[in-house]
C-alpha cells in the first residue's frame, strides 16, 4: 500500500511504467487540488498513476486521467469523479519553463509518484521523451548486466 521513506514522506503509488515508457530528463514537485473525499481515498492508497498525463492550459497544469477511487464510506452526493480533471499547484516560473520545453522540444509531462508529504498530497510529475522499442530493449539488456554484476560480487 503505502511506503514510509526515510526523507519524511510517504509513498502512496508510483508510476514505474512511465519510467519504461518514457526517458525522464526532467522531475518537479507539484502539489495537487483535491476534495475531501479524494484526500481519504488517496490516504487508503486507492490511486492509479498509470494512464495519467499532465497537460498545461491557459498558463495553468492539469492532471489528467489519473484514476482515485471513490471513498467507500461517503454517500454517493459527496464522492467526487474517479477520473475528474486535477490542477496542479506549480510556481509560475515552473510553469513557464513547462511550456517552452513540453512546446518546443516535443517532450510529455507524466506524474511518476504521488506522495504524503507533511500531511500534503504531492505528485513527483516528469518531463519524458517518449522511448522506441531499440531504446527499451537496451535499457533493458543494462539492467540486466547491473543484477549479473552484482550476483557475481555478491558471490565473490
Amino acid at each position: 500500500m503505502a511506503k514510509n521513506n526515510s526523507n519524511g514522506y510517504k509513498v502512496i503509488s508510483d508510476n514505474r511504467q512511465a519510467r519504461y515508457r518514457y526517458e525522464i530528463l526532467d522531475t518537479y514537485e507539484a502539489g495537487i487540488e483535491l476534495k475531501g473525499t479524494e484526500v481519504k481515498s488517496i490516504r487508503q492508497g486507492r490511486v492509479n498513476l498509470r494512464d495519467g498525463y499532465a497537460l498545461i492550459r491557459n498558463n495553468e497544469a492539469w492532471l489528467f486521467n489519473v484514476h482515485i477511487s471513490p471513498y467507500n464510506t461517503a454517500s454517493q452526493y459527496f464522492n467526487h469523479d474517479p477520473r475528474r480533471t486535477r490542477k496542479l499547484l506549480l510556481h509560475r516560473d515552473e510553469i513557464r519553463k513547462l511550456i517552452g520545453k513540453v512546446e518546443e522540444k516535443g517532450l510529455t509531462l507524466v506524474p511518476l509518484k504521488m506522495y504524503l508529504k507533511n500531511g500534503w498530497v504531492k505528485v513527483l510529475i516528469g518531463l519524458g521523451r517518449g522511448k522506441k522499442l531499440h531504446d527499451k530493449r537496451e535499457s533493458l539488456k543494462k539492467k540486466q548486466e547491473k543484477r549479473e554484476i552484482a550476483r557475481a560480487l555478491k558471490n565473490y
